[in-house]
């Protein structure tokens, strides 16, 4: 983060930081490079030191920067998506023979990357309740270069104190990785907390519009920021020019966005706790959640996403999504509008008989930022 921004409120933040007026025509706005290649004064005469479009592209450039900005670290990193980011991450942190810890509710796609395709490089990987601190300890080994947490976790909500895991993951010689995609950096900063690096799908409420797909990379330390910069180019799963720019306009409004969906989250939450067809409610604003206290601890407010368990099963669950309306039944999250899924048959069908196998009766809200007692009544006929 440079020095400039570092004094600076976040919501300043996320306007300024990387959004440099156009210095030939003044645009407030950084427009879009669509450019592949750039005119070189004589060879090797680069420009602001951009040659090609996958090494370096100003509209990513000023992405960059200002994810960087918004988490408090030294380089920030702009991908084609969430799981290319973490794709560059694992290939840079490890190697053949090395071991991982994952969290026993990690979103799918991570387990999918894990378990399809890292451990066929020859890296292994062990589940553990990453909220729990003993387990977290015994998952690890003298092989270990990797602890990933998510917090909140995606789909059951699960809490892992950051702090507290930083200090296991520096005993043991190894990097603690924060997927910070829930909670956004608006209400948690996991770099200050004692990360290493913090990843983001930036589909969810980064871009906040369900209209770009995107992924980031943020480090707290300059040197591994270089070295992953040389795979992101190395490997190549760049975020493209305009998907940055949508991004970048989606972050503008992240804090009053961020501030409306835990407020419209905290209200359904009420709702469904009474409701006779809820048999569990699973969201880390409620006093009884076994994380609450970190959560509120190290989060600004508890956040848009919910989950919670219906009576009747698997059916149920499916017929509850089936009746939504005003939520719309879709994957992904984080958007503007609101969505419902049921995590089972969608989201994380590709846990199904692994560890981090999802309850069958279990229906995952992302709650938008529509009026809230419309949602309310839409939630309430979708029930019955």
């Amino acid at each position: 983060m440079s020095d400039q921004h570092s004094h600076q409120s976040f919501e300043t933040r996320a306007i300024h930081a990387g959004n440099t007026a156009d210095p030939l025509t003044g645009a407030v706005v950084p427009p879009i490079y669509q450019v592949s290649t750039y005119k070189q004064d004589g060879v090797g005469g680069l420009r602001g030191g951009y040659e090609y479009s996958r090494s370096a592209n100003p509209t990513r450039t000023a992405l960059e920067e200002n994810l960087a900005a918004l988490e408090g670290g030294r380089r920030g990193l702009a991908f084609a998506s969430g799981l290319a980011a973490e794709d560059c991450l694992l290939r840079t942190l490890l190697a053949p023979g090395d071991h991982v810890v994952i969290p026993n509710d990690a979103y799918g796609g991570t387990f999918r990357l894990f378990a399809k395709v890292v451990q066929r490089w020859g890296v292994d990987f062990s589940v553990a309740d990453t909220s729990d601190l003993e387990s977290v300890r015994s998952a690890v080994n003298d092989r270990t270069k990797v602890i990933w947490v998510e917090t909140p976790s995606n789909p059951l909500l699960g809490i892992t104190d950051i702090a507290a895991v930083a200090d296991v993951a520096r005993t043991a010689g190894a990097k603690l990785v924060v997927d910070n995609t829930f909670a956004s950096p608006y209400l948690q900063q996991p770099l200050s907390l004692g990360a290493d690096v913090v990843v983001h799908s930036l589909t969810k409420y980064m871009g906040g519009h369900s209209d770009v797909v995107g992924g980031a990379l943020v480090t707290a330390d300059e040197a591994l920021g270089e070295e992953l910069a040389y795979h992101q180019n190395a490997m190549g799963a760049v975020a493209g020019p305009f998907d940055s720019w949508i991004v970048l306009r989606g972050i503008k409004t992240l804090a009053v966005r961020m501030d409306r969906h835990s407020e419209n989250a905290g209200k359904i939450v009420e709702m469904l706790v009474q409701h006779p067809k809820v048999t569990q409610v699973l969201y880390p604003g409620l006093p009884e959640h076994p994380g609450h206290e970190v959560a509120a601890k190290q989060m600004k407010a508890f956040g848009g996403m919910v989950s919670f368990r219906v009576e009747g099963g698997e059916e149920a669950a499916v017929e509850v999504c089936n009746r939504a309306k005003l939520f719309t039944l879709g994957e992904s999250l984080g958007g503007v509008e609101s969505l419902i899924e049921h995590p089972g048959r969608m989201t994380h069908a590709s846990v199904a008989g692994s560890a981090l196998e999802v309850p069958a009766d279990l229906v995952r809200i992302s709650v938008g930022i529509e009026n809230v007692d419309d949602l309310l009544a839409d939630l309430r006929q979708a029930l019955g």
